[in-house]
């Protein structure tokens, strides 16, 4: 049985006794307990076992170097699922405390699996949400590497920044508008669509649109914002017809 298979009242009391043994942990200076929930197979405990680690980074300054030297050994060791979590870890550390995590983070970059490249996308969009200025100066030195894995990671990593602020993102987002690799391209137009739905951000990214040099590019990506608001039509701040209204307002080419 899961975790979220199980009632709310247990669910509580299961991170609360969490909470208590890596605390605990960190006090005895042991990695054992963190690693077992680190590594358990259920996605929802290791969430609860780097949030626990994020908010006693937080909230318990004695700990802080303790937690740094534990992910460090954790994202050294086989296993993608410790890995994994001392990536998520990274994320919420680096919500307010961004300098510590950094170097860390940059190495997690080199991982390969997907566990942990599907990490530190998570940990870059939860920096971009809280700590927008570490998140987009960290996205400012890999957005064009030479790996276009990295660059697929970082540009994904900042589309929960764009949805509420679009104008912080954009300028990398057309930047690398001439990028040749098909997935890093995917992912352009998925973040474009993304960060256009919500209230007034169709305009400020219509509006950069009709200034970038790849056309086809563009159109794909305003085909693309016109499925995004069928797809979510109950959260977007405009109806499908508005927003073709509007892009063809201010760029008539399109059809």
């Amino acid at each position: 049985m899961g975790f979220y298979d199980l009632p709310k009242e247990e669910r509580d009391e299961i991170v609360k006794g969490m909470e208590f043994v890596i605390k605990n942990d960190l006090s005895e200076k042991i990695l054992d307990n963190i690693l077992d929930y680190a590594s358990d197979e259920d996605t929802y405990i290791r969430k609860n076992a780097y949030t626990i680690l994020g908010r006693a980074y937080r909230d318990n300054p004695e700990f802080r170097k303790r937690i740094i030297g534990f992910l460090k050994i954790m994202l050294d060791m086989s296993n993608p699922r410790v890995r994994q979590t001392a990536v998520h870890a990274l994320g919420e550390i680096g919500k307010t405390d961004a300098r510590s995590i950094v170097e860390m983070l940059e190495r997690a970059l080199e991982d390969e699996h997907k566990l942990v490249k599907n990490a530190v996308i998570g940990a870059l969009k939860q920096m971009g949400e809280k700590n927008p200025r570490a998140m987009l100066a960290f996205a400012r030195r890999f957005y064009q590497d030479p790996n276009p894995r990295i660059r697929h990671q970082i540009i994904h990593g900042m589309e929960l920044r764009g949805r509420s602020h679009p104008e912080d993102i954009l300028p990398l987002l057309k930047a690398v508008q001439h990028d040749k690799n098909k997935k890093v391209q995917d992912i352009l137009l998925h973040v474009l669509s993304q960060i256009s739905y919500k209230k007034k951000c169709l305009e400020t990214v219509v509006s950069d649109l009709k200034t970038w040099k790849n056309k086809e590019l563009v159109r794909k990506a305003l085909q693309k914002i016109l499925e995004t608001h069928v797809k979510y039509k109950k959260f977007a701040a405009k109806s499908e017809k508005e927003a073709r209204s509007l892009i063809q307002k201010e760029i008539p080419w399109f059809k």
